[in-house]
């Protein structure tokens, strides 16, 4: 990651911001052209408006006046849409840019990449046959593991970014171990299903396949990590993190509250703004500003503190490091990341 010292010091200077938000996973675009097993989007493929490259950078102007210090591109596959690079390299003037890819696009859009601060690309196992089954797409993985090579040896920020489930939570620690010996960072999902009924947008149903029912080896994983970030780097992953995992699969505590709409939100591809994709629309990105210090979502804030409805580990993580000090510690662990990555 390379960064201006303008942008770096408006990092930090929005890093010590109270009530503001920090974190935006950007939905750019519904579309996809794999078929994962842990995901619906791409089940629902109609056809719908998404925000201009005008349109999205004007809401990028807004996040920029909010104090927002992370944007996080997704989707669907946010590279299908054929403006990534004006997007990207816009974004990346004002914010800490993370751009997600099945695998498919990063090869065909890598001087767009060049522009972003990360590339996170889906990888679940080193083994083909699984992963091809479980994106539903014959030739990924080979695809996959070629993508996340050829950006790395063109110097260009690249983790790979597992989705643990029932199905390869076994081999977590060699995978890990596996891409942080090659001074490729992991970057950790985990396996969940939606709970509510009127979401943003649907990710999935329950898969029994890959739901998680070996809790002790879940528990035994998060701890074995806390120990290997003591030892190396390239674990994108805070220990905090790792232990609030730990005590939910061991003994089902939550010790965390839900801050969306407090420290993180989500933007869809037609501007609207959610606390987070199980929940309905509050404003749209063009008209948030006002909205944000009102009432109304004052409310849903105290409400979504009490939600016990998802363990997804985006929202977790930005509620756990979700203040001033939260902020920091991130700074902290990645700096060391970063260090100990750029050192060949």
């Amino acid at each position: 990651m390379k960064f201006s010292l303008l942008k770096i010091l408006r990092l930090l200077k929005n890093s010590f911001a109270f009530n503001k938000p920090h974190h935006v996973q950007w939905m750019l675009t519904y579309r996809c052209n794999y078929r994962c097993k842990s995901c619906d989007v791409w089940r629902d493929q109609k056809p719908m408006k998404e925000l201009s490259t005008e349109e999205v950078k004007l809401g990028l102007d807004v996040l920029r006046r909010m104090g927002v210090i992370e944007i996080v591109f997704s989707g669907g596959n946010p590279l299908l849409r054929d403006d990534i690079g004006e997007i990207i390299e816009y974004a990346s003037r004002y914010f800490i840019t993370t751009v997600y890819d099945n695998g498919s696009q990063a090869v065909k859009k890598i001087n767009a990449l060049r522009k972003a601060d990360f590339v996170a690309i889906s990888l679940d196992t080193l083994d083909e046959k699984k992963y091809d089954y479980l994106k539903g797409i014959h030739g990924a993985w080979r695809k996959t593991l070629n993508a996340v090579q050829i950006l790395h040896d063109q110097g260009i920020t690249v983790g790979v970014s597992p989705t643990i489930s029932q199905l390869n939570m076994h081999e977590i620690l060699d995978f890990t171990e596996h891409f942080t010996s090659k001074r490729i960072p992991v970057l950790y999902c985990l396996y969940q299903h939606d709970a509510l009924e009127h979401p943003l947008f649907q990710i999935g149903e329950k898969d029994e396949e890959l739901e998680i029912v070996d809790k002790a080896s879940l528990t035994k994983i998060c701890d074995a990590l806390i120990e290997k970030k003591t030892e190396q780097s390239g674990i994108l992953i805070t220990k905090k993190m790792l232990r609030v995992l730990s005590t939910l699969y061991s003994s089902g505590k939550r010790n965390w509250e839900c801050k969306a709409l407090h420290s993180f939100f989500m933007i869809d591809p037609q501007g609207r703004i959610a606390g987070c994709h199980l929940q309905e629309p509050v404003a749209t990105i063009f008209d948030l500003p006002k909205a944000w210090n009102s009432q109304k979502l004052d409310n849903l804030r105290e409400k979504y503190r009490g939600c016990n409805q998802c363990s997804y580990m985006c929202y977790m993580f930005y509620s756990l490091h979700a203040n001033v000090k939260g902020n920091l510690e991130i700074i902290k662990d990645q700096w060391r990341n970063a260090k100990s990555l750029t050192s060949l």
